[in-house]
């Protein structure tokens, strides 16, 4: 264990960062000392990913300082970062899925010997170095990036959701390896929105929100609490984020989207939900917790492994996202670049879902179309003084262009992909009308944000996924953030 008088094996101090724009990091501190366990927490959009690159030598610092062992550290690549000892582990395996496990232990110069008691340690049976790394599953993947950092005998370990999509018997031979390095004088940096493992394994707690460090917490009973409360940035309130009134009532009769024990890969499932008309149903989660495989798999991205989809009552399987447009399930991805065609025109953008039905070629059927399209542009507000390129709109509009798109179309059933991610209020409020709108004349909506507060303004009901798993369901009107943010963290129905 490290003595009073020696200094801390990191000390990041006033960390800034901006993209363009946009303030990432105003204020990001963290103190690490050896033989210890820190977790680092936050919401997402907290900063947390941003701080971590910067001190494992991904990004540089536009201002702040960082110490290593009391001296002042600048890292320009990550390899810099291991070299002085500080090893991360990402949640995405940083392994070279083409190569099998010898070359990427050549690659990596790891000590074969080494790699493998730690592989033994961490419970994984029967692995050859000959194993070609894509064929590997992804919770093996993140047993052999942990074992290739605990070789190099880091003394500083950075671990980013080291157990997500590791079965529970993994699980806890990770978390022995954790405490074991710190007992041994070493000191690790715990990313994770499970609060049973970081109360079970951790010795103090630093929160982000907004870009800035807004506490430091031992870890002890209640601490949950007070973190919940640091990263939401008030006071914990049990009342109803509602307006006082009645709520609406939750949209009845049969379902048009139902979901049975649908499972994808390792990430998610099973999971079981209905959506009825006129609905819009929420998904909130932490990042990670499978939401991105529940929309791709609606949306005809990915295959499911498991489980059923119905749609109107007849089951589906989706190998392609046109077989999803054909049943009436249409994706607003979060990331707009995979929607759009960014060099050609809103309209253009707009009338895409015609391309696929020749049937529309002609020229009154063409008419007929670009009227729809026109009435969607008019609805939506969308700014068309950029004709020539949707890339030249706001991020705004060209989220609203990828909306239109579906409204132009008649879609019956959306996935709204947390639709009002990197836009102005303004748009936002727009957004928000729009999709009680189009669920009052009985379009049906999966709507995932990551903004709580959007919860109570658009949506009817709201299911909670944590570890790829439903784990709550809430009426709209009982949505407090601070029960969607304790349930987030796995903590359903445990009281406070």
């Amino acid at each position: 264990m490290t003595t009073a008088l020696e200094p801390p094996i990191l000390d990041a101090q006033g960390i800034q960062k901006r993209f363009g724009a946009v303030v990432a990091l105003r204020d990001a501190r963290l103190t690490v000392r050896r033989g210890e366990i820190v977790a680092l927490m936050g919401a997402n959009g907290a900063g947390k990913s941003t701080f971590v690159k910067i001190l494992t030598g991904a990004l540089r610092p536009d201002g702040g300082m960082v110490q290593l062992r009391g001296e002042e550290a600048s890292f320009s690549t990550p390899a810099a970062a291991r070299r002085a000892g500080m090893i991360p582990v990402y949640q995405e395996p940083s392994l070279i899925p083409d190569l099998d496990v010898a070359d990427n232990l050549r690659l990596g110069d790891t000590p074969r010997e080494s790699f493998l008691r730690w592989v033994s340690e961490l419970g994984v049976a029967g692995l050859r170095l000959d194993d070609r790394i894509r064929d590997l599953p992804l919770a093996t993947l993140r047993i052999l990036d942990l074992a290739r950092a605990l070789a190099a005998e880091p003394d500083l370990l950075l671990l980013d959701e080291m157990t997500a999509a590791l079965p529970t018997d993994l699980v806890e031979r990770v978390l022995r390896v954790v405490r074991a390095q710190a007992d041994a004088g070493r000191a690790v940096i715990y990313i994770s929105h499970r609060f049973p493992e970081i109360a079970a394994l951790c010795d103090r707690a630093t929160v982000l929100r907004d870009g800035a460090t807004v506490g430091d917490l031992p870890i002890k009973p209640g601490v949950e609490d007070r973190a919940v409360e640091l990263m939401l940035g008030t006071a914990l309130t049990r009342q109803a984020a509602r307006a006082a009134g009645a709520p609406p009532p939750i949209p009845s009769g049969p379902a048009r989207l139902s979901v049975a024990q649908l499972a994808v890969g390792p990430k998610l499932g099973p999971v079981s939900f209905e959506l009825r008309k006129g609905e819009v149903l929420g998904v909130v989660g932490l990042e990670g917790q499978g939401q991105d495989e529940l929309f791709e798999a609606l949306g005809g991205l990915r295959r499911a492994t498991g489980g059923s989809i119905e749609v109107e009552g007849r089951r589906q399987a989706f190998g392609h996202p046109a077989d999803a447009i054909a049943a009436g399930l249409s994706l607003v991805p979060g990331d707009r670049a995979h929607a759009l065609l960014m060099a050609r025109s809103v309209r253009e953008n707009i009338a895409l879902p015609s391309l696929a039905h020749p049937r529309r070629w002609g020229a009154t059927q063409m008419r007929e179309e670009a009227a729809r399209v026109g009435r969607a542009i008019e609805r939506l507000q969308i700014d068309t003084r950029a004709q020539g390129e949707v890339r030249r709109l706001s991020g705004g509009n060209q989220q609203k262009v990828t909306i239109g798109r579906w409204i132009a179309e008649g879609s019956p059933t959306l996935l709204l992909f947390d639709p009002t991610r990197g836009i102005d209020v303004r748009t936002k409020a727009q957004i928000y009308a729009l999709v009680r709108e189009l669920a009052g004349q009985g379009a049906s909506i999966l709507y995932y944000t990551s903004e709580l507060a959007e919860v109570p303004l658009t949506c009817d009901r709201v299911l909670v996924i944590f570890g790829g798993r439903v784990v709550d369901v809430v009426p709209a009107d009982e949505a407090t953030e601070e029960r969607l943010m304790r349930s987030a963290h796995g903590l359903a129905g445990v009281q406070a």
